[in-house]
């Protein structure tokens, strides 16, 4: 009957009933809500409206000093406190002042008691916001970065309702833009791209001062909208949302303060059981990232804990992708380097009454509401013998675990801290037979590190609560965990066990196979670090999970590729060319520009003789109306040589196939221009060339409603086109793995790891422009 009452009484706050009874799971966090919804009823006298209850929702929640409930309550119910800012001011104001009695009247100005904002003034502060960037917002349109303009908004109008100054700043926006066109939702203009470049020369403390954003940002700090400009300063953790204080905070915090010298710490912590992926390249970014951008440092640290699952191959290749996009890690370091200290705390964590031996199966554990453990209360000096005995091999696996006591926001009960595995370590060998889970390993080496800003995906937000109970529970210094949401691609899978099952139905050759969306994959295709460091800036750090077309990460590829891969000319599909008046005895040689626009990043020579290779599409005998290239009476250009050809004889084969052309030319000057310049190869060298397109037919592969047999039901038969005897000009000649060239009206290429001496193997990273029409 309670539970009834409580679930009326939340859904009579404004929660659905699922959050209700998601909130009723965490017996904590319902306790206090239903006591500040007690308060404010008494308060008030009469039921509470919507916007009241999820002020009172976001105080239960957050509030992590239990005395300061009814005072804020108060605020609330009075609607002194009316606004998500005014809010969170009050939190930190109390956070910050955990042990003073409070001061009304300086509370009440830090926290905008009684201002209040009018529509009018919302409206007014909106439209300066956008005339100050009116120039630029005609120019980028929907690309601009609108959080920019909702930032200005609020800094004027600091208590002013974040929901009421978005709508005005879409609308007002709307007003001056009108409505999203194609363009819009394509790549950004290169006016834009320009001032990206120019902000990139832009030094970091330019960025960052104290945490704030001053002046224009670098284009790496895109990506640090939002929340991540509210982050806490180094030292002042107890300042965020959701931390949790205890009579040691300050003491740890002015130790750890000591040690770092104030510096920002973060870190990038990859299990060593499979290849990163485009989503990992964003944690990536953010982490070395930010850190770069403050001055501070980042730590590589292997989360090797599960020994099964780790291999060599795997350290290697992170490391290897890590640097490759451009990061340096300050130090690599393992989880495993702390398997001595992580078990003597686990070992003190059971003398404190917080941690026992469970015997429960794995199965037991599983499922939404698991029945407590009967071991839960176990004598301590019970627990110590077992779990001493569980390090000496006398448990066999599943048989045994070690538990914490506490309940996390999904409601799970004990999450297990070690678990026994007679698995050889990588690093350590033989030497354990017990491992430590993530639960109890990660936040435990973040504190070792001394990091400042713990950064994970937000599945790992229903981890927050152990993580902070953890450190707080052994008196250790706790970092600050901050999540933010996954990077996901349409069209594409990168779950390891399902590209295994990929690998193993021969759908792709391997991990690194260049239709597939690991950052290996994507480097043999040919996709430039920089591209991906840019993409993930322009995605940007947001909570909310991010689902990208694949199109806006081959456009960050293109504009990337466009400036730095000479040009080349390669023909897929050769016809044979006989020029019969050809002005010279011998081959001449041709200066042909690296880069077209810019002649000053040198040329290259290509012979050119009289035979010449075309591609079999710029020649028909019957052309259609518009066709612009070779054909009987149409003269066309031979690029880079100054030379038009105009067609004399056909030659055709017994089966009526076109096997070459006859040809004469005449200087481009000695007469009318052609309609068009077409690429060529002379003297050519033989090349196989591979063409991709997506793996999958369908944006979500994995969605059972769209692709009911199946993500292997869904593979696209044409995503991958082998040209085995394409032919390539003589620039290229010198070329290494990975070299990248933009083979002239074709696309960008990149020298693929299984060329050998005399057969060059080239990948298609992308082509010249997005083919809206493809699969």
């Amino acid at each position: 009957m309670a539970t009834l009452d409580s679930l009326s009484l939340f859904t009579g706050l404004g929660l659905s009933e699922h959050k209700a009874r998601e909130t009723l799971k965490n017996t904590a966090l319902s306790a206090q809500l239903r006591e500040a919804a007690t308060q404010a009823q008494q308060t008030l006298g009469s039921t509470i409206d919507k916007a009241t209850g999820t002020l009172l929702y976001g105080l239960a929640s957050r509030l992590r000093d239990t005395r300061r409930l009814s005072f804020l309550v108060s605020y609330i119910a009075s609607k002194k406190i009316h606004t998500e800012p005014q809010l969170s001011a009050a939190l930190e104001y109390v956070r910050s002042h955990p042990l003073d009695p409070i001061d009304t009247m300086d509370f009440e100005q830090e926290c905008g008691v009684g201002v209040m904002v009018t529509p009018e003034q919302i409206e007014e502060a909106v439209e300066a916001t956008i005339n100050r960037h009116r120039p630029q917002l005609l120019v980028e349109r929907y690309h601009f970065n609108m959080g920019l303009l909702m930032g200005e908004a609020r800094a004027v109008l600091k208590w002013a309702d974040g929901k009421m100054i978005k709508h005005e700043v879409d609308m007002q926006v709307l007003h001056l833009l009108g409505p999203k066109m194609e363009s819009d939702l394509e790549k950004k203009p290169k006016v834009a791209k320009a001032r990206l470049e120019e902000t990139d020369q832009r030094t970091a403390r330019d960025v960052m001062e104290n945490g704030e954003a001053a002046g224009r940002t670098l284009s790496l700090m895109e990506q640090l909208r939002g929340d991540a400009l509210k982050f806490h300063k180094p030292g002042e953790n107890y300042k965020t949302p959701g931390y949790v204080t205890t009579p040691h905070t300050m003491d740890l915090l002015k130790q750890h303060m000591e040690i770092t010298g104030g510096q920002v710490r973060t870190r990038f912590p990859p299990e060593p059981n499979g290849i990163l992926h485009i989503g990992h390249a964003k944690a990536i970014s953010f982490n070395f990232g930010y850190a770069k951008a403050n001055s501070g440092i980042c730590f590589l640290r292997f989360d090797d804990t599960n020994p099964e699952k780790e291999e060599a191959k795997f350290f290697t290749a992170i490391y290897d992708m890590v640097t490759w996009l451009g990061y340096t890690p300050y130090k690599v370091t393992y989880a495993s380097d702390y398997f001595d200290q992580l078990y003597a705390w686990a070992v003190e964590l059971i003398r404190r009454g917080q941690a026992y031996v469970c015997h429960q199966r794995g199965e037991e554990l599983k499922g939404h509401n698991p029945l407590p453990s009967p071991w839960r209360d176990r004598p301590m000096e019970e627990s110590l013998l077992l779990f001493e005995a569980m390090r000496k091999g006398k448990f066999s696996e599943g048989e045994a675990t070690l538990r914490m006591k506490l309940v996390m926001e999904d409601g799970k009960m004990d999450p297990v801290a070690y678990r026994v595995k007679y698995t050889p370590h990588h690093r350590t060998g033989d030497s354990w037979c017990i491992y430590p889970t993530y639960d109890y390993t990660h936040c435990l080496c973040d504190s070792i590190e001394h990091i400042t800003h713990s950064l994970c995906t937000k599945e790992f937000q229903a981890r927050r609560s152990s993580y902070f109970w953890l450190c707080n529970a052994l008196d250790v210094y706790c970092p600050v965990q901050w999540e933010y949401g996954r990077l996901n691609l349409h069209y594409a899978v990168v779950s390891k066990r399902k590209i295994l099952q990929l690998v193993a139905a021969g759908a792709v050759r391997d991990w690194d196979d260049p239709r597939l969306f690991t950052l290996t994959a994507l480097r043999r295709r040919g996709f430039p670090p920089e591209a991906i460091n840019n993409f993930c800036a322009r995605v940007g750090v947001t909570v909310a999970q991010t689902t990208m077309e694949p199109h806006l990460l081959e456009a960050c590829v293109r504009d990337v590729l466009n400036d730095t891969a000479p040009r080349a000319m390669a023909v897929l599909e050769s016809l044979q060319v006989i020029i019969t008046n050809f002005p010279a005895a011998k081959s001449l040689h041709i200066q042909v520009p690296n880069f077209p626009a810019d002649e000053t990043k040198g040329f290259h020579q290509v012979p050119f003789a009289s035979i010449v290779f075309i591609e079999r599409t710029d020649f028909k005998e019957e052309p259609e109306p518009g066709f612009k290239r070779l054909a009987w009476g149409q003269p066309v250009g031979l690029r880079h040589t100054g030379y038009v050809i105009e067609l004399q004889h056909v030659v055709k084969g017994p089966s009526g196939c076109v096997e070459s052309l006859e040809v004469t030319c005449r200087r481009v000057d000695a007469g009318e221009k052609p309609k068009a310049f077409i690429h060529w190869v002379s003297q050519p060298l033989t090349c196989e060339i591979r063409l991709y397109e997506r793996l999958f037919r369908h944006k979500n592969p994995e969605d059972p409603v769209e692709v009911p047999g199946g993500f292997l039901s869904d593979l696209n038969p044409a995503s991958l086109q082998v040209v085995e005897a394409a032919l390539v000009d003589h620039s290229v000649a010198l070329a290494k793995p990975f070299d990248k060239f933009q083979f002239e009206r074709l696309g960008y290429f990149s020298v693929d790891p299984d060329s050998r001496q005399g057969q060059f193997v080239f990948n298609r990273t992308v082509t010249l422009k997005e083919d809206p029409g493809k699969v």
